[in-house]
């Protein structure tokens, strides 16, 4: 059993991460015009709009939070706050944007899977991606009253070592994980399963909701006219200019 508890939580992450990154490479690479949502909103937009808000605002604020909880060293935060109050803020507030992250992502499964026009057009990859997605949602949901059990902020500990382990390259206790309850293990390989998914799903386009941010900064960009040589305001037809006979 220590073996299995070995590659799932200290050998696999580390291939779902290899795959995640040289994936993402190579289809950016070769097949960019496939780098996009194929988004289902010209076909119906209703449920979309609603459900679509939802659970970015909730993923966003769930994928911010769990990066900033489990890869922030207690020391660091130690100071100011305690672990079982981190774990009173992490629960509750990640508790919110579950709950609000669950309603918009039921709502795109139910609206691809029981409206017609969508249906007959959503590849099978589609419904998988928000299957998995939803499954992942309602198991963490689940790990909150495992959480409130240990209000000391022990099993938050245990985690936060675990990921902090994982991307400074060093030894896992394994041994300790294997003591959690099981919503917490499933939650992380199904979780880290997502990143090993997401190069050749449509999930690959979060890379482009990320790179959006350069936008910002782009360089200034100058608009000249498409007719080299021609004095500024020069280039547009004379107004009560005749028009030329075929």
């Amino acid at each position: 059993m220590s073996g299995i508890y070995g590659f799932l939580f200290q050998v696999y992450p580390y291939v779902c991460f290899v795959v995640f990154i040289v994936g993402s490479l190579i289809r950016f690479d070769q097949a960019q015009y496939s780098w996009k949502s194929d988004s289902s909103q010209m076909l119906r937009a209703g449920l979309l709009r609603w459900g679509s808000n939802l659970f970015h605002i909730g993923i966003l604020f769930l994928f911010f939070g769990h990066l900033i909880g489990l890869f922030t060293p207690h020391s660091v935060y130690g100071y100011f706050m305690s672990a079982a109050q981190k774990q009173v803020l992490a629960v509750t507030a990640g508790g919110v944007a579950g709950f609000v992250c669950f309603i918009g992502l039921t709502m795109l499964l139910y609206r691809r899977l029981f409206d017609p026009r969508i249906r007959y057009t959503s590849h099978f990859a589609d419904i998988a991606v928000l299957v998995v997605l939803w499954v992942q949602l309602v198991v963490g949901l689940i790990t909150l009253p495992y959480s409130w059990q240990h209000a000391d902020g022990s099993v938050m500990l245990i985690l936060a070592d675990w990921a902090q382990r994982i991307v400074t390259l060093r030894p896992v206790d394994a041994a300790a994980l294997a003591g959690l309850p099981w919503p917490f293990l499933f939650h992380i390989v199904l979780g880290v399963n997502i990143y090993l998914l997401l190069p050749f799903r449509r999930l690959v386009h979060v890379w482009s909701g990320f790179a959006a941010i350069g936008y910002l900064f782009r360089p200034y960009q100058v608009v000249r006219s498409r007719r080299l040589n021609v004095p500024p305001g020069q280039d547009l037809p004379a107004t009560g200019a005749p028009r030329a006979h075929i």
